[in-house]
């Protein structure tokens, strides 16, 4: 499905080097929408600078070598020398007829696959997800998704945290409650946050509890057999609870994307000594430093990445310098995304820095950090409890499902639902609509969680969205055919229809910049866009009651079109879709 953008750029680029020469074939055409057309080229301008001629002039010069002929209907100089361009009503049919018979809508896999990593989620083991989590998951697996869809090969990486000093007080506390309690499912152990508390006050109040958890964390590192079953155990508790919340999310993590800090925990020596050998890590003030260029403190002094802090113990960045060259080396990775909050984003350009020092990462080899906002409450700081502690994700999406079943009861319905089919239909409203409110604001910022809003079946919500694709599966039911019985052909004779089938060819492009971007709410912000004209489309177009056959035909052939376009559109971002609602 061609961008409409992109085909007229293409053309007044070849208009460009006709009417100028070919020094300006690559000149960047300006296009843009326009209020007195479907597109605009603004080229002229910044053009006429270099020629030394009016802008009119120059444009009319472009139009004269312009050809759009069955693209564009009209093509008009307005102003200084804006070029406005209609396109052809037949043209857009056309292409929207393309997306219809096309299985994956138009959008090409794209021709140069990357292998990409995409690092989310990160749960810390024996504790519970909390709000904070609920960003890097759903965010990321978006990006995963995307990228998937477009054709690259996607290495979903689960980096949980599940070695370190910790552990030691976890496993002490484990064997004091009875390691049976693990196996059986004991509260004790399964609610992983009163666990973790209890482990805690432990060792902050009882010095040979805290003596017993300092030689465990010894024992733990130095791979004892028993104490590494006993941390199994714990892993094991920890990963049926992340796998119970990422049902809950509906995202594509299982225990195979897991690559904990354990795993890279024998690579870090020997990461360490290539750091050294290239002349990078030296010692300063007894630990063992890398210092990047272009990081200063206050004082102007260099600022420092801790690669073995002067007690010999290894921290995040050693890890993290660890993964990247493992992923280089062993994985063959060529890009690295990394969805974590924005606060950790100093730490992360100084190591990806080291890393380019190292070679590691260089014009082949590219890391991203997708920042992550804060998730805020009604009160405009970070969403807490009552009680000040941190949200549950559980907890969260919990009252999410029964607020949803709240507003959805309250709302007309086309048929009567038993109620496993309610359950089913609440669960993926109250769900979806707590992952479209957050996928629809950029990654990078902050936003109120408001559950009476994202709950709504009323303006940028996932239930509006929802709706709009039940609404069009019931057109079909009613009908009496399924979608993809629906098969045109499509031709434009209202300004609504041709609003719509013009908003569909937009697909491709947009899902090749959230990938190129990372950025998830560029196609959450289209797939409301498409909804919205949908919307229009539906007031001012009957579809089974159109004034003949061959309009009824064209118009089940856009629904059927828009239909996929929303649920696949909605499936990228994770976001469910009902039948019936």
């Amino acid at each position: 499905m061609p961008d409409p953008q992109l085909v007229l750029a293409a053309r007044v680029q070849d208009a460009l080097s006709a009417a100028f020469g070919p020094s300006y074939a690559d000149a960047d055409p300006v296009i843009r929408p326009s209020q007195f057309a479907d597109l605009q080229a603004n080229v002229a301008l910044p053009l006429a600078k270099k020629l030394g001629r009016k802008p009119r002039d120059v444009a009319d010069e472009i139009v004269k070598h312009l050809d759009v002929a069955g693209v564009v209907s009209d093509v008009q100089v307005s102003g200084p020398g804006f070029i406005n361009l209609t396109l052809s009503d037949a043209w857009i049919a056309g292409e929207a007829q393309r997306a219809l018979e096309d299985a994956r809508l138009g959008v090409p896999a794209t021709g140069a696959p990357q292998k990409v990593v995409v690092e989310y989620s990160s749960p810390n083991v024996a504790k519970e997800m909390h709000v904070g989590h609920l960003r890097t998951t759903i965010v990321g697996d978006a990006i995963a998704r995307i990228l998937d869809f477009l054709g690259h090969d996607v290495v979903r990486d689960n980096h949980v945290g599940d070695w370190g000093t910790p552990f030691g007080m976890l496993i002490e506390h484990l064997l004091d409650l009875g390691e049976d309690a693990a196996a059986r499912g004991d509260s004790s152990v399964s609610d992983l946050t009163a666990f973790y508390q209890a482990a805690r006050t432990k060792f902050d109040g009882d010095e040979g509890f805290a003596d017993r958890s300092r030689r465990r964390v010894v024992a733990l590192q130095a791979g004892d057999p028993e104490t590494l079953r006993l941390w199994n155990v714990l892993v094991d508790v920890s990963k049926k609870y992340f796998n119970s919340v990422y049902g809950l999310l509906g995202v594509t993590l299982t225990d195979d994307d897991i690559k904990g800090e354990s795993f890279y925990n024998d690579l870090l020596a020997p990461t360490v000594q290539e750091l050294e050998d290239k002349g990078i890590a030296v010692i300063s003030d007894g630990a063992l430093c890398a210092f990047p260029p272009g990081f200063t403190g206050r004082e102007g002094e260099p600022l420092p990445v801790i690669i073995r802090k002067s007690d010999g113990g290894y921290n995040y960045s050693t890890t993290d310098l660890a993964t990247i060259r493992y992923r280089v080396d062993t994985q063959h990775i060529d890009r690295m995304i990394y969805v974590v909050g924005a606060p950790q984003s100093l730490h992360f350009q100084m190591v990806f820095a080291v890393a380019r020092m190292a070679g590691w990462l260089n014009d082949d080899v590219r890391a991203d950090h997708a920042q992550i906002g804060n998730v805020l409450g009604t009160d405009g700081k970070i969403l807490r409890t009552r009680a000040g502690g941190t949200v549950k994700l559980a907890e969260l999406l919990e009252e999410a499902v029964e607020r949803a079943g709240t507003v959805f009861d309250e709302i007309q319905h086309d048929e009567p639902f038993d109620d496993a089919t309610r359950a089913e239909i609440v669960q993926d409203v109250g769900v979806g609509a707590v992952k479209y409110a957050d996928l629809s604001v950029a990654r990078d910022s902050e936003y109120v969680f408001d559950l009476d809003r994202m709950i709504s079946f009323n303006g940028k919500t996932g239930p509006y969205l929802q709706y709009a694709a039940a609404r069009i599966r019931s057109i079909f039911r009613k009908g009496g055919l399924a979608p993809d019985e629906a098969t045109g052909p499509i031709t434009l004779t209202d300004p609504a229809e041709r609003a719509l089938a013009l908003q569909l060819l937009g697909f491709g492009a947009v899902l090749e910049q959230a990938g190129e971007t990372a950025e998830p709410h560029k196609l959450a912000t289209y797939v409301y866009s498409v909804a919205d004209a949908y919307t229009t489309f539906y007031e001012n177009c009957p579809v089974l009651k159109a004034p003949d056959e061959a309009t009824k035909a064209s118009r089940l052939a856009l629904c059927a079109v828009t239909l996929r376009t929303l649920t696949t559109g909605l499936h990228l971002l994770g976001v469910p879709t009902p039948e019936r609602m």
